[in-house]
């Protein structure tokens, strides 16, 4: 195959067919406000649904159902860089874009993976904007977080933090209480928590699975803590926004 020839005769039709891309300062402006946090900026853009607007996308493929795909996922590789760039634990980052990712291979219409699009979008610039209103925050305590985000399935006990960060348990302590403004223990029940209501909500893994995958010391532990901190049962939580489909209502 020729392909200086295919290229020269592609580059030649495009042109003749005036198959013009976004601009360049257009895609960036939009990654540098999922990573910067700006979600009224972010939401506008969905709303206009720029994402599936064909002028000014470029052609990966003749199949449309297949060009979206190909879109989706070079825009959840550059949102997850310019989020870890801006702070985002790159564990955290890459686990959201794989989780994603994998939705999206599962929707069948271009509407589907436009809403899933978008509320990809919007989540990672949550994320992005719940840290940019937290404080500064040193190192060991970041490396810490990172350490109970990348190990939530497992059970978590400040002598091992202590020893991962290289520092005494009860200056680890202390320096997470004054930084975070809660104990170790209690950030690493409502990062589990977190995750059992992502788990509740978005797959259909049974209360038992999800309190064992989080390392609870049993089903009725986790159903106490869960009701504690969200105030409903896992069960009544699924039951209300438990959801097969991505729907993305913007105001």
């Amino acid at each position: 195959m020729d392909l200086k020839r295919e290229w020269y005769r592609s580059e030649f039709l495009q042109q003749e067919m005036l198959q013009e891309h976004r601009l360049l300062e257009e895609e960036l402006t939009f990654y540098n406000s999922v990573a910067n946090g700006n979600i009224d900026y972010v939401k506008e853009n969905c709303k206009k649904n720029t994402f599936t607007n064909s002028d000014g996308m470029g052609k990966l493929s003749d199949n449309p159902l297949q060009n979206i795909r190909y879109h989706f996922v070079i825009t959840a590789a550059m949102v997850t860089r310019y989020c870890v760039s801006k702070g985002m634990e790159q564990k955290k980052a890459y686990v959201l874009s794989d989780f994603f990712i994998r939705k999206m291979d599962k929707c069948s219409s271009i509407s589907e993976i436009a809403n899933l699009h978008n509320a990809m979008c919007i989540d990672f610039c949550n994320h992005m904007l719940k840290l940019r209103n937290s404080q500064i925050l040193s190192k060991p305590i970041v490396l810490c977080m990172d350490y109970i985000y990348s190990h939530i399935h497992c059970r978590i006990t400040v002598k091992e933090l202590a020893k991962y960060i290289n520092l005494s348990e009860g200056y680890l302590s202390k320096l997470f209480s004054k930084e975070m403004g809660l104990s170790i223990s209690e950030y690493i029940l409502n990062v589990k928590i977190d995750q059992s209501k992502n788990l509740l909500q978005y797959s259909d893994y049974s209360i038992v699975d999800i309190s064992n995958y989080l390392a609870f010391s049993s089903q009725s532990h986790f159903i106490q803590v869960f009701q504690k901190k969200v105030g409903t049962t896992p069960h009544k939580f699924r039951t209300k926004y438990f959801r097969s489909t991505w729907e993305l209502s913007l105001p």
